[in-house]
Protein backbone atom coordinates (compact mmCIF):
# COMPACT_ATOMS: atom_id res chain seq x y z
CA UNK A 1 0.00 0.00 0.00
CA UNK A 2 2.96 2.34 0.43
CA UNK A 3 3.55 4.73 -2.45
CA UNK A 4 6.22 7.35 -2.98
CA UNK A 5 5.23 10.93 -2.24
CA UNK A 6 7.45 12.73 -4.69
CA UNK A 7 4.49 14.02 -6.67
CA UNK A 8 2.82 15.74 -3.70
CA UNK A 9 3.48 19.47 -3.19
CA UNK A 10 5.58 20.58 -0.22
CA UNK A 11 2.74 22.95 0.68
CA UNK A 12 -0.45 24.15 -0.96
CA UNK A 13 -0.40 27.63 -2.46
CA UNK A 14 -2.81 29.90 -4.29
CA UNK A 15 -6.31 31.04 -3.50
CA UNK A 16 -9.07 29.11 -1.75
CA UNK A 17 -6.81 26.56 -0.06
CA UNK A 18 -9.03 24.08 1.83
CA UNK A 19 -8.61 23.82 5.59
CA UNK A 20 -8.30 20.03 5.23
CA UNK A 21 -7.12 18.13 2.19
CA UNK A 22 -6.74 14.33 2.27
CA UNK A 23 -4.92 13.21 -0.87
CA UNK A 24 -5.06 9.49 -1.65
CA UNK A 25 -4.78 8.64 2.04
CA UNK A 26 -4.81 4.96 2.94
CA UNK A 27 -4.66 3.19 6.27
CA UNK A 28 -4.55 -0.51 7.01
CA UNK A 29 -3.98 -2.74 10.01
CA UNK A 30 -2.38 -5.80 8.49
CA UNK A 31 -4.81 -7.03 5.84
CA UNK A 32 -7.67 -4.90 7.15
CA UNK A 33 -7.98 -1.78 4.99
CA UNK A 34 -9.64 0.98 7.01
CA UNK A 35 -9.23 3.83 4.53
CA UNK A 36 -8.72 3.21 0.85
CA UNK A 37 -7.15 6.09 -1.14
CA UNK A 38 -9.36 8.66 0.56
CA UNK A 39 -9.73 12.07 -1.05
CA UNK A 40 -11.57 14.55 1.14
CA UNK A 41 -11.52 18.34 1.30
CA UNK A 42 -13.07 20.54 3.99
CA UNK A 43 -13.22 24.23 3.19
CA UNK A 44 -12.46 26.96 5.72
CA UNK A 45 -15.56 27.66 7.81
CA UNK A 46 -17.37 24.58 6.52
CA UNK A 47 -19.26 22.16 8.79
CA UNK A 48 -18.92 18.63 7.43
CA UNK A 49 -20.54 15.61 9.04
CA UNK A 50 -19.38 12.05 8.44
CA UNK A 51 -21.90 9.24 8.76
CA UNK A 52 -21.73 5.54 8.02
CA UNK A 53 -21.76 2.06 9.57
CA UNK A 54 -19.30 0.94 12.23
CA UNK A 55 -15.91 0.11 10.76
CA UNK A 56 -16.33 2.35 7.73
CA UNK A 57 -13.35 4.55 8.65
CA UNK A 58 -15.16 7.57 10.13
CA UNK A 59 -13.27 7.89 13.41
CA UNK A 60 -9.97 6.97 11.74
CA UNK A 61 -10.26 10.18 9.69
CA UNK A 62 -10.47 12.23 12.89
CA UNK A 63 -7.67 10.31 14.58
CA UNK A 64 -5.43 10.97 11.58
CA UNK A 65 -6.15 14.68 11.77
CA UNK A 66 -5.10 14.58 15.42
CA UNK A 67 -1.95 12.69 14.36
CA UNK A 68 -3.00 9.80 16.60
CA UNK A 69 -2.78 7.36 13.68
CA UNK A 70 -0.02 7.07 11.11
CA UNK A 71 -1.06 6.80 7.49
CA UNK A 72 0.28 4.19 5.09
CA UNK A 73 0.17 6.29 1.94
CA UNK A 74 -0.90 9.68 0.67
CA UNK A 75 -0.57 13.07 2.33
CA UNK A 76 -2.84 15.13 4.60
CA UNK A 77 -2.69 18.93 4.42
CA UNK A 78 -4.15 21.28 7.03
CA UNK A 79 -4.44 24.93 6.04
CA UNK A 80 -2.01 24.30 3.20
CA UNK A 81 0.70 22.73 5.37
CA UNK A 82 1.41 19.00 5.31
CA UNK A 83 0.25 17.34 8.54
CA UNK A 84 1.39 13.78 8.09
CA UNK A 85 4.71 14.82 6.55
CA UNK A 86 7.17 17.70 6.78
CA UNK A 87 9.69 19.31 4.44
CA UNK A 88 13.29 18.27 4.74
CA UNK A 89 15.94 19.20 2.13
CA UNK A 90 13.25 20.11 -0.36
CA UNK A 91 11.37 16.83 -0.01
CA UNK A 92 8.42 15.56 2.00
CA UNK A 93 9.39 13.08 4.69
CA UNK A 94 7.44 11.50 7.53
CA UNK A 95 6.71 14.09 10.20
CA UNK A 96 8.58 13.73 13.48
CA UNK A 97 6.89 13.99 16.87
CA UNK A 98 7.92 17.61 17.46
CA UNK A 99 6.36 18.69 14.16
CA UNK A 100 3.22 16.66 14.83
CA UNK A 101 2.80 18.24 18.27
CA UNK A 102 2.98 21.71 16.76
CA UNK A 103 0.42 20.86 14.09
CA UNK A 104 -1.83 19.06 16.56
CA UNK A 105 -2.00 22.17 18.75
CA UNK A 106 -3.95 23.92 15.98
CA UNK A 107 -6.74 21.33 15.94
CA UNK A 108 -9.28 20.87 18.71
CA UNK A 109 -10.94 17.52 19.30
CA UNK A 110 -13.80 16.41 21.50
CA UNK A 111 -14.09 12.71 22.06
CA UNK A 112 -17.02 10.48 22.94
CA UNK A 113 -15.55 10.19 26.44
CA UNK A 114 -14.70 13.58 27.81
CA UNK A 115 -11.12 12.91 28.97
CA UNK A 116 -11.13 15.72 31.52
CA UNK A 117 -8.41 15.68 34.16
CA UNK A 118 -10.25 14.36 37.24
CA UNK A 119 -8.00 16.17 39.76
CA UNK A 120 -8.62 19.58 38.17
CA UNK A 121 -11.65 21.85 38.28
CA UNK A 122 -13.51 22.75 35.10
CA UNK A 123 -11.64 26.05 34.97
CA UNK A 124 -8.24 24.41 35.57
CA UNK A 125 -8.97 21.88 32.81
CA UNK A 126 -9.50 24.75 30.38
CA UNK A 127 -6.43 26.71 31.54
CA UNK A 128 -3.92 23.87 31.50
CA UNK A 129 -3.00 23.70 27.79
CA UNK A 130 -3.05 27.46 27.07
CA UNK A 131 -0.53 27.96 29.88
CA UNK A 132 1.76 24.98 29.21
CA UNK A 133 1.46 24.72 25.41
CA UNK A 134 0.70 28.26 24.23
CA UNK A 135 2.64 30.04 26.96
CA UNK A 136 -0.21 32.25 28.17
CA UNK A 137 0.02 33.73 31.65
CA UNK A 138 -2.37 32.29 34.20
CA UNK A 139 -4.31 35.54 34.13
CA UNK A 140 -4.67 35.41 30.35
CA UNK A 141 -5.64 31.73 30.42
CA UNK A 142 -8.17 32.32 33.19
CA UNK A 143 -9.84 35.16 31.31
CA UNK A 144 -10.01 33.14 28.11
CA UNK A 145 -11.27 30.03 29.90
CA UNK A 146 -13.94 31.89 31.87
CA UNK A 147 -15.19 33.48 28.66
CA UNK A 148 -15.48 30.06 26.98
CA UNK A 149 -17.08 28.39 30.00
CA UNK A 150 -19.61 31.19 29.95
CA UNK A 151 -20.24 30.58 26.25
CA UNK A 152 -21.01 26.89 26.87
CA UNK A 153 -23.14 27.68 29.92
CA UNK A 154 -20.71 26.29 32.47
CA UNK A 155 -19.22 29.36 34.17
CA UNK A 156 -21.17 28.76 37.37
CA UNK A 157 -19.56 25.30 37.58
CA UNK A 158 -16.03 26.60 36.95
CA UNK A 159 -14.73 25.47 40.34
CA UNK A 160 -16.32 22.01 40.28
CA UNK A 161 -14.36 18.85 39.60
CA UNK A 162 -15.53 16.52 36.78
CA UNK A 163 -16.88 13.95 39.26
CA UNK A 164 -19.45 16.51 40.37
CA UNK A 165 -20.63 17.27 36.82
CA UNK A 166 -23.14 15.41 34.70
CA UNK A 167 -22.07 13.85 31.41
CA UNK A 168 -23.55 16.73 29.43
CA UNK A 169 -21.79 19.26 31.64
CA UNK A 170 -18.46 17.43 31.30
CA UNK A 171 -18.80 17.39 27.52
CA UNK A 172 -19.50 21.13 27.46
CA UNK A 173 -16.38 21.73 29.55
CA UNK A 174 -14.44 19.52 27.13
CA UNK A 175 -15.61 21.68 24.22
CA UNK A 176 -14.58 24.85 26.07
CA UNK A 177 -11.20 23.28 26.85
CA UNK A 178 -10.62 22.54 23.15
CA UNK A 179 -11.65 26.05 22.13
CA UNK A 180 -9.25 27.56 24.67
CA UNK A 181 -6.40 26.60 22.36
CA UNK A 182 -7.89 28.82 19.61
CA UNK A 183 -7.82 25.95 17.11
CA UNK A 184 -8.11 26.41 13.35
CA UNK A 185 -10.68 23.65 13.30
CA UNK A 186 -12.72 21.46 15.64
CA UNK A 187 -13.28 17.72 15.42
CA UNK A 188 -16.22 16.04 17.15
CA UNK A 189 -16.25 12.26 17.52
CA UNK A 190 -19.66 10.95 18.59
CA UNK A 191 -19.74 13.58 21.34
CA UNK A 192 -23.31 12.73 22.36
CA UNK A 193 -23.21 8.92 22.24
CA UNK A 194 -22.08 8.49 25.86
CA UNK A 195 -24.75 10.87 27.17
CA UNK A 196 -28.19 10.24 28.60
CA UNK A 197 -30.93 11.26 26.13
CA UNK A 198 -32.16 14.10 28.33
CA UNK A 199 -28.78 15.91 28.29
CA UNK A 200 -27.86 15.45 24.62
CA UNK A 201 -29.57 18.76 23.87
CA UNK A 202 -27.12 20.60 26.15
CA UNK A 203 -24.22 19.59 23.93
CA UNK A 204 -25.92 19.91 20.55
CA UNK A 205 -27.02 23.44 21.44
CA UNK A 206 -23.38 24.40 22.10
CA UNK A 207 -22.33 23.01 18.72
CA UNK A 208 -25.22 24.89 17.07
CA UNK A 209 -23.90 28.09 18.66
CA UNK A 210 -20.40 27.39 17.35
CA UNK A 211 -21.76 26.87 13.85
CA UNK A 212 -23.94 29.98 13.84
CA UNK A 213 -21.67 32.48 15.62
CA UNK A 214 -18.11 31.37 14.97
CA UNK A 215 -16.53 30.81 11.59
CA UNK A 216 -14.84 27.60 12.72
CA UNK A 217 -14.08 24.76 10.37
CA UNK A 218 -15.69 21.64 11.86
CA UNK A 219 -15.66 17.95 11.07
CA UNK A 220 -18.09 15.79 13.02
CA UNK A 221 -18.76 12.06 13.24
CA UNK A 222 -22.22 11.32 14.60
CA UNK A 223 -24.98 8.73 14.60
CA UNK A 224 -27.61 11.43 15.18
CA UNK A 225 -29.04 11.82 11.71
CA UNK A 226 -31.47 14.62 12.58
CA UNK A 227 -28.73 16.71 14.11
CA UNK A 228 -26.41 16.01 11.16
CA UNK A 229 -29.08 17.11 8.72
CA UNK A 230 -29.85 20.29 10.63
CA UNK A 231 -26.35 21.53 11.29
CA UNK A 232 -24.16 20.45 8.37
CA UNK A 233 -23.08 22.24 5.22
CA UNK A 234 -22.19 18.85 3.74
CA UNK A 235 -22.70 15.22 4.70
CA UNK A 236 -20.30 12.43 3.70
CA UNK A 237 -21.46 8.83 3.83
CA UNK A 238 -18.54 6.49 4.43
CA UNK A 239 -18.62 2.84 3.46
CA UNK A 240 -15.76 0.37 3.44
CA UNK A 241 -13.04 2.98 3.81
CA UNK A 242 -14.28 5.29 1.07
CA UNK A 243 -16.72 8.13 0.58
CA UNK A 244 -19.66 6.36 -1.02
CA UNK A 245 -21.72 9.51 -1.41
CA UNK A 246 -21.61 13.14 -0.31
CA UNK A 247 -23.70 16.26 -0.76
CA UNK A 248 -25.95 18.79 0.88
CA UNK A 249 -27.85 17.37 3.87
CA UNK A 250 -31.28 17.56 2.23
CA UNK A 251 -29.99 15.76 -0.86
CA UNK A 252 -28.37 12.97 1.16
CA UNK A 253 -31.30 12.43 3.50
CA UNK A 254 -34.15 13.05 1.07
CA UNK A 255 -32.76 11.67 -2.16
CA UNK A 256 -29.67 9.48 -1.69
CA UNK A 257 -28.36 8.19 -5.01
CA UNK A 258 -26.38 5.14 -3.93
CA UNK A 259 -28.02 1.92 -2.80
CA UNK A 260 -25.71 1.56 0.21
CA UNK A 261 -26.59 5.06 1.38
CA UNK A 262 -30.29 4.28 1.02
CA UNK A 263 -29.94 1.02 2.98
CA UNK A 264 -27.93 2.66 5.77
CA UNK A 265 -30.29 5.59 6.22
CA UNK A 266 -33.34 3.35 6.07
CA UNK A 267 -31.93 1.08 8.79
CA UNK A 268 -30.78 3.97 11.02
CA UNK A 269 -33.95 6.00 10.70
CA UNK A 270 -36.14 2.96 11.35
CA UNK A 271 -34.11 2.10 14.44
CA UNK A 272 -34.42 5.68 15.67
Amino acid sequence: MKKNIENYPLKLTGENIPMVDFRNVSKAYGDLVVLDSLNLKVEEGEMVTVIGPSGSGKTTVLRMLMALEKINSGVIYVDGEPLSHMEKNGKLVRANEKYLRRQRAEIGMCFQHFNLFPHMTALENCMEAPVHVLGLTKKQARERSEELLDMVGMLEKANEHPSRLSGGQQQRVAIARSLAMRPKMMLFDEVTSALDPEVIGEVTSVIRKLVSKHNLTMLMVTHQMGFAREISDRVCFFYDGKIEEQGKPDDIFENPQKERTQQFLSAVLEAG
